[in-house]
């Protein structure tokens, strides 16, 4: 029996070995120098283009709800039902697929994960109800593996860790953009050539990326060919990535952080609708409030940790963006101004933002080599984390009222809290 049979230890040791020495990145300018966001852009723009394009399938699902419903003659309650079993999906192919992230080019991953995106929505233009969950079923499914794989990838550019992880929330400031401004985006088309066509054109757009991906993946070199052979096989992954200090409360803080937020955006329209009699119209402004805060949030922050010199630790500021996220959620609950509760709304998804940026970069920071894999099992968690906030949002309000579901998702962020200080505390803050 090895030596590394007899101290588990040893294998994380070894891999802690590949962090250091993982192929496939490119150096980046200068041994500490973190390239600007507009030198990143030219360098990532693939990357980008096809994160913001896998988010868009949904929304055309979401914005077209009705007409799809009519066309599919299933309604608009079951159509709406129908967009779990994406979630569902996402989960189940996330954590199963999520070892496999990383012993596959990044490339390929992301070209598997858009032909996926690609069929899906050629299947959904045909508008028949059996399709739709079939499509829906398939984007959740992709989307599980597209994410991870182009986050990491990006991360992979970049030696430093700094620019690695800056690069990672680049990568998910663009989603949140995209979350934002696709809906107008994907409604102009819609007027020439309607939902049918705009699911028509994403499939051909997701088809193109796909095979650019796919030839780019060939680029690989044999030696990152021989490296990935190396790296551990697939129960081994989850129990090496299990023992990286601090990575699995890194994944269960995003998983009730995202809890937290999704319960809280689940019930915001009917809330600023009972507390200040805002209809669905302005209610938008309201929507777009949240959203910009959460972009700005994301972007700012992975540009502060990405800082040569930054000043505070990524572990401090997801402590002390937990704590104003739980302070603003409980006060717009709580708060009968409307003009109070708006800062207080663009408060939390700010803070939101900032955690979600601090759980990325930490997670690129401590993985390395197996980064892939723990961000597909972040992905899935979160997954997991937007049915947990719903259902315990609607408890907390049928029990409490709003102040019941501003305790029940409070308690979650508060949960989230504890369990960041224990990621602080892990033998791997010491470095950052």
């Amino acid at each position: 029996m090895s030596s590394e049979t007899k101290d588990p230890g040893a294998a994380v040791r070894a891999v802690g070995t590949q962090l250091e020495t993982a192929s496939g990145r490119e150096a980046s300018s200068g041994a500490g120098a973190v390239p600007g966001d507009l030198a990143m852009t030219r360098r990532l723009w693939p990357f980008m283009l096809a994160s913001a394009v896998g988010l868009v399938p949904f929304t055309i699902y979401s914005t077209f709800l009705v007409p799809m419903a009519a066309a599919s003659g299933g309604g608009v309650a079951a159509l709406g039902q129908l967009r779990g079993l994406g979630g569902l999906a996402a989960l189940a192919v996330g954590t199963a697929l999520a070892p496999l992230i990383d012993r596959v080019r990044r490339e390929w991953a992301a070209a598997a994960g858009l032909a996926v995106l690609a069929v899906s929505a050629a299947l959904g233009a045909s508008g028949e109800f059996l399709l739709l969950a079939v499509f829906c079923l398939l984007v959740g499914a992709g989307t599980a593996v597209l994410n991870p794989a182009l986050t990491a990838a990006a991360a992979d550019r970049f030696d430093n860790d700094a620019a690695a992880g800056r690069a990672a929330t680049l990568i998910t400031a663009t989603q949140s953009l995209t979350a934002l401004l696709a809906a107008p985006l994907v409604a102009l088309p819609a007027l020439v050539w309607g939902w049918r066509g705009d699911l028509w054109a994403i499939s051909a757009l997701c088809a193109v990326l796909a095979l650019y991906f796919l030839l780019r993946g060939r680029r690989g070199t044999g030696a990152e060919a021989a490296e990935k052979a190396k790296r551990p096989g697939y129960l081994e992954s989850f129990r090496l990535l299990g023992a990286l200090p601090g990575v699995v409360p890194l994944i269960l803080v995003a998983m009730l952080r995202t809890a937290a937020f999704m319960g809280y955006l689940a019930y915001l329209a009917a809330f600023y609708d009972e507390r200040f009699g805002l209809a669905p119209e302005p209610f938008a402004i309201v929507w777009t409030l949240s959203g910009t805060a959460f972009f700005l949030g994301n972007l700012l922050a992975g540009r502060l940790l990405s800082a040569d010199k930054a000043r505070i630790p990524a572990e401090r500021l997801m402590t002390l963006a937990l704590l104003v996220a739980l302070a603003a959620l409980v006060g717009v609950f709580f708060t009968h101004t409307l003009w109070l509760a708006l800062p207080l709304t663009a408060l939390v998804g700010a803070g939101h933002a900032t955690v979600a940026a601090c759980v990325t970069t930490l997670l690129v920071r401590r993985c390395g080599s197996l980064r892939g894999t723990a961000l597909s099992v972040n992905a899935a968690g979160m997954s997991f984390g937007v049915f947990l906030g719903a259902g315990l949002g609607g408890v907390g309000l049928a029990l409490g009222g709003f102040a019941g579901t501003a305790a029940a998702l409070g308690g979650l962020t508060v949960v989230a809290l504890v369990l960041a200080r224990v990621a602080a505390r892990s033998p791997a803050s010491a470095g950052n």
